[in-house]
This record gives C-alpha cells, sequence and structure tokens, in this order.
C-alpha cells in the first residue's frame, strides 16, 4: 500500500516505538498526526517530520475523533498506530491476608481502559473514516496495526493487567480483520520484546538494569532498537498481504515468571 501523500495517525506517538514509526511514516510521505498527552514532546517531533500534533486521551472518544478529523484534513486517512499504553505491575494477593492488601482493581481496570479499550476506540473511529476514503487497487482503504507485547504470551509475575491488556489486543486482531474486510482496511498486531525506549530511564543504573535484562534475549543478546520495531510496524501497513497477523519482535526471547 502506498502511503505517499496519505495521512497516519500514531497514538502514544510523542516517545519510544511512536516516535520511530511516526519518524518512519513520515520518511515514506506520510502525513502524521502525532496523538499523545506529552504536548511538549509531540509538538516537537510533529514539527520535525512536518506533521500536525493533536492532544488526545485514548479513553476519550472526543479526543480521538479530534484526531482522525485532522487526520482527514491533511489527507485521505489510510494508517491507524496504536501505540498509547501504559505498564503497572502488582501481585494479585498481599503477603498479610487481607482482603485491602489485594491487587488495586481500579489500577487494573484504568491499564485494561487505556491499552485495550482505549485500543478498539481508535480503532472502530479511525475506521470509519477509511471506509469513506477512495479504494485504491484491489480496494483497499487502508490500514492498522496494534503494538501489544510478548507479556501478551508470557506475562510475568506482577503482570496481570498488563498481559491481560495486550492479551486482548492480541485477542481482537483477528475478529476486527475479518469485520473491517468488508471496508478494505487491513489490521495487524506487532507484539515487541524488551526494546530500548525512555522507559528504563538514564544512567549507569538503567545501563545495569538493561545489561541485566537482555541476558534472556536469545540473539543478538541485547535490547531491541526503537527503529527495528518501527520497520515492522510499517512492513505491516504498506505490505497489502499482511493481514490479521501478530508478530513478535523479541530477539527469540521467552519471559520467565520474573
Amino acid at each position: 500500500m502506498d502511503i505517499n501523500g496519505a495521512s497516519a495517525i500514531v497514538t502514544g506517538g510523542a516517545s519510544g516505538i511512536g516516535a520511530a514509526t511516526a519518524r518512519l511514516l513520515a520518511s515514506k510521505g506520510a502525513l502524521v498526526v502525532v496523538a499523545d498527552l506529552q504536548e511538549d514532546k509531540g509538538t516537537a517531533l510533529a514539527d520535525e517530520i512536518g506533521g500536525s500534533f493533536c492532544k488526545v486521551d485514548v479513553t476519550n472518544t472526543d479526543d480521538i475523533i479530534n484526531a482522525v478529523e485532522m487526520a482527514k484534513s491533511m489527507g485521505p486517512l489510510r494508517v491507524l498506530v496504536n501505540s498509547a499504553g501504559i505498564g503497572w505491575a502488582q501481585r494479585t494477593v498481599g503477603k498479610d491476608g487481607s482482603y485491602e492488601s489485594a491487587a488495586n482493581l481500579d489500577a487494573f481496570k484504568k491499564v485494561i481502559a487505556i491499552n485495550l479499550i482505549g485500543s478498539f476506540d481508535c480503532i472502530r473511529i479511525a475506521a470509519t473514516a477509511m471506509s469513506t476514503t477512495e479504494p485504491m487497487e484491489y480496494g483497499e482503504r487502508g490500514a492498522i496495526v496494534n503494538i501489544a507485547s510478548v507479556a501478551a504470551f508470557d506475562g510475568q509475575i506482577g503482570q496481570a493487567s498488563y498481559s491481560a491488556s495486550k492479551g486482548g489486543v492480541v485477542g481482537m486482531t483477528l475478529p476486527v480483520a475479518r469485520d473491517l474486510a468488508a471496508v478494505g482496511v487491513r489490521v495487524n498486531t506487532v507484539a515487541p520484546g524488551l526494546i530500548d525506549t525512555p522507559i528504563y530511564g538514564q544512567g549507569e543504573g538503567s545501563e545495569a538494569f538493561k545489561q541485566n535484562l537482555q541476558k534472556g534475549v536469545l540473539f543478538p543478546q541485547r535490547l531491541g532498537f526503537q527503529h527495528e520495531l518501527a520497520s515492522m510496524v510499517v512492513e505491516c501497513i504498506t505490505n497489502s498481504y499482511m493481514n490479521a497477523e501478530t508478530i513478535r519482535v523479541d530477539g527469540g526471547i521467552r519471559m520467565q515468571p520474573k
């Protein structure tokens, strides 16, 4: 699928994997809406790549609609990348056996609301706009890529909410792809392993932590680069025969319980 001159929305696009993906899409001629809560970083990136910034909370449907309308004003909307997400770690029960020390249910709901429900809300709104665009060759109108995680398959101790949210993203990939086939929109999911992003911080302590993490990677034994993940995302968009698939990009790691 040729994305030159088309508009694209990248949620969570102000930093990390989202920012790397936004840059790569722009390099291929897409007009990118950086949809994020981080206004300073998002605006700077949008200026850098010739796109636009839209402040978006993916739990707010009106914000999502604003991003879609902005994208439509820039060019035919053909791309959505769902990269917005949060992590959370807590054990299911506490050490003292009291109900109060059990996992925080509101925290569990928040992770699901952002990572899973937010992704689906972005899909249903963006795909609705895509369904009205002029079809390309073979009836193709657009492509959607969700960012999940290997935690969807190898969730570690304390990752119940995060793994559930990402497992939900993986689980909805096929049925949503089947739904959207009727309007010529493809849906794929990319599941990153340990990618070197700002989430790990900076400095000696951060580097030591990352050195320890990468021991479980099969080969190459290092954290993944953001551009390696972005490359797979963009391949899922531009390769018109990629549909209804979840792809791990993880150096062969299989996460241990902790």
